[in-house]
């Protein structure tokens, strides 16, 4: 085990094998568990899981097979990476907790909280991928592309060592998975309270329509939030104005009267139908 600025760096053991970890020393409450996307480690995450770790403890894993985590035989699906989640949690004896995914990480947070609910005190989904608007695969990858030349060109050398580690042909798989996740269908009907945060400049995310559609069909356990100049690796690119949005989302007070955002967020009021 290893600190450094207030941060832990350790290896667990989940289902017999080791996985990487970092966790922020002190704070209070529920612990905020952040959740990275396909093919990179959690690394990308830290900018915004350091600005919450002031007030909670922050728990930022490399699944198996990703980062600094043991490889696995085969690429982990989604559900297999959310019975890991699970593992990460009991190996840190936590009962409870706040999920922060990003990307694929939204639907590992989904499947965790409709698999064990009681496990879950609220889900925070980032640029949640998957369905629709990401098929076929095709007009997927072509969104990908798109986005690798919108994100922050700092986002490289933190991405390209972990995507050349998984491998072209790993991610090419885990990616088709990712498109043919019901990512808005399992988000309707979350059973736990939920945040959604969409960049406005993500080509992997619906239209502002859409986002009005979901607002109008989503119940009142969803807020969605908007971060406009963001693309799709909110976390890293834009980490104060996400931490501010989760922050008062956790405290009660994004929606209220009188909360003042930073510049570029805006909150979709549920069953609203402005943007």
């Amino acid at each position: 085990m290893a600190i450094d600025g207030g941060w832990v760096t350790e290896h667990l053991r989940v289902e017999g094998r080791s996985l990487y970890c970092r966790r922020s020393v002190g704070g209070s409450g529920v612990p905020l568990v952040h959740i990275h996307g396909f093919g990179i480690s959690g690394a990308y995450l830290m900018p915004t899981a350091r600005l919450l770790a002031g007030r909670w403890v922050n728990v930022v894993p490399d699944l198996p097979g990703y980062g600094l985590s043991e490889r696995r035989d085969h690429v982990l699906d989604i559900p297999a990476l959310a019975g890991a989640l699970l593992g990460v949690l009991d190996a840190l004896d936590i009962d409870q907790a706040v999920l922060v995914g990003n990307s694929m990480g939204c639907p590992i947070g989904l499947e965790v909280a409709h698999e064990a609910p009681a496990r879950v005190h609220s889900l925070v989904l980032v640029s949640p991928a998957g369905g629709v608007q990401n098929q076929p695969l095709p007009r997927a990858l072509g969104q990908l592309a798109l986005d690798v030349v919108r994100e922050s060109p700092r986002m490289i050398p933190v991405a390209l060592p972990d995507y050349l580690r998984f491998g072209p042909v790993n991610g090419l798989r885990l990616f088709r998975e990712l498109t043919l996740f019901p990512s808005l269908e399992r988000l309707l009907h979350t059973p736990v309270p939920t945040l959604a945060v969409l960049g406005g400049r993500d080509p992997l995310m619906p239209s502002p329509s859409r986002v009005r559609e979901v607002g109008r069909l989503a119940s009142e356990h969803l807020t969605v939030a908007l971060v406009d100049p963001a693309a799709h690796a909110v976390n890293f690119s834009h980490p104060r104005e996400l931490a501010w949005a989760i922050e008062s989302w956790l405290d009660g007070a994004l929606l209220a009267d009188g909360a003042r955002p930073p510049a570029g967020v805006r909150v979709v009021q549920p069953r609203h139908d402005t943007v």
